[in-house]
């Protein structure tokens, strides 16, 4: 693929950057899974720029275009809202970003809130998600991908230390569907993947398997080959 990202500065990865550390500045992960790294006041919690920051390289060591890159930064700046409730809009973005960056975000972008604005259950919203993946472009998959990937080890290197993912408690956050869901959207992702040629997916595909084989074992779930 040409424009492939390089070390060379990008000012639209730049741009990217700054616009996903302030739209998600003061936003937290649902919970960690290391020991606290120095004492403070409150609990040590992950800031959501530190997932959007693992999908970027991850898209960027697998030799997507800045564009991707840009768009990986982001992926998550519609889907969900700032600290104050505000919610940016795909018109929003596109007057920021351009057109390009703004499509792949609305690739890999979850429908959250029905008509009336309420939040959709979980099913239906990771249901449509993957109904809209099947129509994105290629590097739009890589983003979901990387995404997924690093979501799922996230879950596993949490799980692996005791901490129920899957159970709220002090500084933690459940998830909103347990394991066997979990894998039921993670091998939908996976079978898309795999029914594509481009081999720039495949690393991508390959991290998130072994990661999905990964928690069905640490959990006791049923993992469908892919």
């Amino acid at each position: 693929m040409s424009d492939s990202f390089a070390s060379s500065f990008s000012p639209l990865v730049e741009h990217a950057i700054e616009l996903a550390s302030e739209w998600h500045n003061d936003c937290y992960r649902k919970s960690r899974w290391r020991d606290e790294p120095f004492e403070q006041p409150e609990p040590v919690r992950v800031p959501v720029i530190a997932h959007l920051s693992s999908v970027a390289m991850a898209v960027a060591r697998a030799g997507w275009t800045s564009t991707v890159v840009a768009a990986a930064y982001l992926h998550d700046i519609i889907e969900d809202p700032n600290t104050h409730g505000e919610r940016m809009t795909s018109d929003e973005l596109r007057e920021l970003v351009g057109d390009d960056v703004t499509r792949l975000v609305v690739d890999v972008t979850e429908p959250k809130l029905d008509d009336t604005g309420n939040k959709l259950p979980w099913r239906i919203r990771k249901e449509a998600y993957v109904e809209h993946l099947t129509e994105a472009p290629d590097e739009a998959l890589a983003i979901s991908l990387a995404d997924k990937h690093h979501n799922v080890w996230t879950m596993n290197q949490t799980l692996e230390q005791g901490i129920d993912i899957f159970t709220s408690a002090p500084g933690r956050t459940a998830l909103s569907a347990g394991p066997e869901q979990q894998c039921w959207f993670l091998h939908s992702v996976l079978t898309e993947a795999a029914a594509r040629a481009n081999e720039q997916l495949v690393p991508l595909r390959e991290g998130l398997y072994t990661e999905y084989r990964r928690l069905a074992h640490l959990t006791d779930t049923d993992a469908p080959a892919v």
